[in-house]
């Protein structure tokens, strides 16, 4: 009975690509994001602090700043991008690409952070917005708050995953996120903080899968 629940059992992981070169390329250790974008944070905090044309408070305020503006990227990018959808061919294998294999297989622990190169194009893209937008005195420490907003992001995701949450808003979080999961693919679209969907009103709703399941079939 027990080897026959195991054979039941929905597998944790699956292919993405017939070619091993690009399949490598979508898998990912949940270090690689903190080694890789720390230091450009680091060095990007170093470089406004170097120019003196900005107070120490002020860096420090930008940088906050730039973390809480990755709040409402997480969620524009999760509502939108990633549960972009489109009832074609093509349209499900991107869907598919760009995160439907993570709510295909959300305990693969090879694809819950975000992988490079994913990440390094959208930081480039989001360095030169603010760069050209605000300038490098301001948008540069915005941007390294940003990077750290989005690493947060990245460490919570695989945290409430993959580790048991103790702390109330570790359970809180990993709740959240598990009803996105499996009872409102609507709703819940922040992982790092629940601020964006009680402004925009989509916090997840558990009804909706019970009411879903409790729907009769028409003939």
């Amino acid at each position: 009975m027990n080897a026959a629940k195991a054979n039941l059992r929905r597998p944790e992981t699956t292919r993405m690509f017939e070619s091993d070169f690009l399949e490598w390329f979508s898998r990912i250790h949940p270090a690689t994001p903190f080694i890789a974008w720390i230091p450009v944070s680091s060095y990007v905090v170093y470089r406004s602090a170097s120019r003196g044309d900005l107070s120490g408070l002020g860096i420090a305020g930008l940088f906050l700043l730039g973390v809480f503006a990755w709040t409402l990227a997480e969620y524009v990018l999760h509502r939108y991008v990633f549960h972009w959808t489109k009832d074609t061919p093509l349209g499900r294998r991107i869907h598919f690409l760009v995160h439907g294999v993570h709510h295909d297989f959300p305990n693969d622990k090879d694809r819950l952070v975000m992988p490079l190169g994913a990440s390094i194009p959208l930081g480039v893209i989001f360095y030169a917005l603010y760069y050209f937008t605000m300038g490098p005195r301001l948008g540069e420490p915005f941007f390294a708050g940003f990077v750290i907003g989005y690493l947060l992001y990245d460490g919570t995701h695989y945290a409430v995953h993959h580790f048991k949450q103790t702390t109330r808003i570790g359970k809180f979080l990993r709740r959240h996120h598990m009803m996105h999961h499996h009872a409102d693919h609507d709703g819940g679209f922040g992982v790092s903080s629940p601020l964006w969907d009680l402004v925009f009103n989509t916090m997840p709703q558990p009804q909706k899968r019970k009411a879903s399941t409790e729907t009769p079939v028409s003939t």
